[in-house]
C-alpha cells in the first residue's frame, strides 16, 4: 500500500513562486516513478511532470516546461513541484501520483497510468 500526502498549495500572485510537497509512504522499496497532475474546475485532470524513481529523468507538460521543475528526495521520501512564474491559468487542485509502471522512462503520461493518488492541494494564482 503506498500512501502520498501533499502540502504547499495556497494563495499566490501572478509571476511568484510556489513549492508544492508529496509525501509518500510504502512498505516495500519499487522502482516506479512519481507525477504531478493538476485538475481546474469543470475541466479533466491533465499530467503536469513525471520523474523517475531514482531523479535522472523528468518529463514535462509543454504548457509548464521551464517555469516548473520535478524532483525527489527519496532520504525524505518526499516529492516536489517547484513552481516559477505563475499565471492564473496554473490555478487549479495540484495532485501527486506513482505510476503504475516499473522503470517507465518514456512520454506518455495519463490519468490510467497512475496506481496511486494524494488528495490533493489547492493552488490559486491571482492577477
Amino acid at each position: 500500500q503506498v500512501k502520498l500526502e501533499e502540502s504547499g498549495g495556497g494563495l499566490v500572485q501572478a509571476g511568484e513562486s510556489l513549492r508544492l510537497m508529496c509525501e509518500y509512504s510504502y512498505s516495500t522499496w519499487s522502482n516506479r516513478g512519481w507525477a504531478w497532475f493538476r485538475q481546474a474546475p469543470g475541466k479533466e485532470r491533465q499530467f503536469i511532470a513525471a520523474i523517475t524513481w531514482n531523479g535522472q529523468q523528468s518529463r514535462y507538460a509543454a504548457s509548464v516546461k521551464d517555469r516548473f521543475t520535478i524532483s525527489v528526495d527519496n532520504s525524505k521520501k518526499t516529492v516536489y513541484l517547484q513552481m516559477d512564474s505563475v499565471s492564473p491559468e496554473d490555478t487549479a487542485i495540484y495532485y501527486c501520483a506513482r505510476d503504475r509502471r516499473p522503470i517507465y522512462t518514456g512520454n506518455l503520461y495519463s490519468v490510467d497510468n497512475m496506481e496511486y493518488w494524494g488528495q490533493g492541494t489547492q493552488v490559486t494564482v491571482s492577477s
